[in-house]
């Protein structure tokens, strides 16, 4: 399990095709501390594998199936990651729970420079998890843990939502050089997720009429 804060940013080292798979090679520093192999490292938000390391850099795999349904497959030399080990037992949990099991890609529809330094990134909200974010809800965005700031309607773009960042994530983060059409990893808060699924296969029972505010009586 992991938090969605990142610890570092790391660097593509190279990349090589395996078969129809990609080994990546990335330059870190912190994640490599107390690194094993078979060890987890999410890599932009996408759990992955370690199977070979030193003291500046670690090895993962991505099969097809990550390839298909991540931007790990994108990546190419030079490229900066965002990084993040799992939570340990005695951690502080400073995010939400993330499992980095990416959901989903996402592009990035428009980007607006505060006055505070801030940013709001606006982003297409895939139709598989409409319901899943919600404002004010959390939301892992390429391994990073983000605070839902308002979900649009449709427009002609489709559906939108948007998250505000603060100088320090964009610093820290990949987010500090996103531009409009940026691929990004998407994983639903694993809450939002089951409730879904419980849905889909009927475990939970939805009212026939369900009022809503002003009507029936509703406050």
């Amino acid at each position: 399990m992991f938090t969605g804060i990142v610890e570092e940013l790391g660097t593509v080292r190279s990349v090589d095709a395996v078969g129809d798979g990609r080994r990546l090679v990335v330059d870190a520093a912190t994640v490599l501390d107390d690194v094993t192999l078979g060890a987890s490292i999410a890599v932009n938000g996408c759990c992955l594998t370690v199977v070979e390391w030193s003291d500046e850099w670690f090895a993962v795999d991505a099969v097809p199936e990550t390839l298909d349904r991540t931007t790990v497959g994108d990546l190419s030399t030079g490229d900066r990651v965002n990084l993040e080990r799992p939570l340990a037992a005695d951690g502080r949990f400073g995010g939400h729970v993330v499992q980095g099991h990416v959901d989903t890609v996402t592009d990035v529809v428009a980007v607006a420079d505060q006055s505070d330094g801030s940013r709001r990134l606006t982003f297409h909200l895939p139709g598989e998890l409409a319901g899943q974010i919600v404002e004010k809800g959390s939301v892992t965005l390429d391994g990073t843990s983000l605070t839902v700031a308002s979900v649009g309607g449709s427009t002609a773009e489709g559906a939108t939502f948007d998250v505000a960042l603060i100088p320090h994530t964009l610093e820290v983060t990949t987010f500090g050089g996103r531009s409009p059409g940026d691929r990004c990893n998407v994983e639903a808060d694993v809450i939002a997720r089951y409730v879904a699924g419980l849905l889909a296969v009927g475990r939970i029972p939805v009212p026939k009429d369900i009022s809503t505010p002003g009507e029936k009586g509703g406050g």
